[in-house]
């Protein structure tokens, strides 16, 4: 089984986070971080999450969202926008498949936004890819929790890979080399100063999809590193 972390991004019900709960449990996950949460009335969603105790015993609360992806490799953000940004949305049963690729390198995860607007578009930058459910009924958004539960559902059909030989490069570690390659690349002036992270952002996600290894970003890191010195 696919086992993925759910990343919930400013989440606001302590009844939506106790629905999500039941559904992890119903499904048998077990890994849930909470990242900006807008509620802290964890002891009322423990109530009502019935046979959850497991979920909510062990979730983590992350100050940010990007502090919550930083260990894992690859991430799925979900909207019900179809107009966006940069990316092309994938249908769930795509975006599950993709997740399955990149768990043989290390933890993924699912990111959910908030109840009050969803995910952002500089939210949804900091993932690698976008999913949307079809809804061709007359509302066009879905509760979040009925959203995670039926993400987690295809990911509980979907075979997990077994594990490649080397860890892929973590988002934080991206993160860090995003860091390194802006401050080489402005000293370049390859980058425009009052606009580097649409760029930016075009390079990780190139080194995300050809599946950049640990090893590798640590090269990459140490580049750029030099670069920046040279460049002084």
């Amino acid at each position: 089984m696919l086992s993925p972390v759910l990343v919930c991004h400013q989440l606001r019900s302590p009844e939506n986070l106790a629905a999500i709960a039941r559904a992890m449990a119903n499904f048998g996950f077990k890994d849930l971080i909470l990242s900006d949460p807008q509620t802290h009335e964890f002891r009322v969603a423990g109530r009502i999450a019935v046979k959850a105790d497991e979920v909510m015993d062990q979730f983590q609360v992350a100050q940010s969202l990007d502090e919550a992806l930083t260990g894992v490799v690859y991430a799925v953000g979900t909207t019900s926008r179809a107009q966006l940004k940069r990316f092309t949305p994938l249908l769930p049963e795509q975006a599950v498949a993709r997740l399955a690729t990149h768990a043989a390198r290390g933890r993924v995860a699912l990111v959910l936004g908030g109840e009050k607007r969803g995910l952002s578009d500089d939210e949804l930058s900091r993932c690698q890819d976008v999913l949307v459910i079809p809804t061709p009924g007359p509302q066009p958004s879905m509760n979040l929790s009925h959203a995670a539960s039926i993400l987690l559902y295809l990911c509980s059909r979907q075979d997990a890979p077994p594990p490649a030989e080397t860890p892929g490069a973590t988002l934080g570690m991206i993160k860090r080399l995003e860091g390194k390659m802006q401050e080489a690349l402005l000293a370049a002036e390859f980058l425009n100063p009052q606009a580097p992270e649409h760029v930016l952002t075009e390079l990780s996600r190139s080194l995300v999809r050809g599946q950049l290894t640990e090893r590798e970003a640590q090269v990459w890191l140490a580049a750029f590193e030099h670069l920046r010195r040279l460049s002084r």
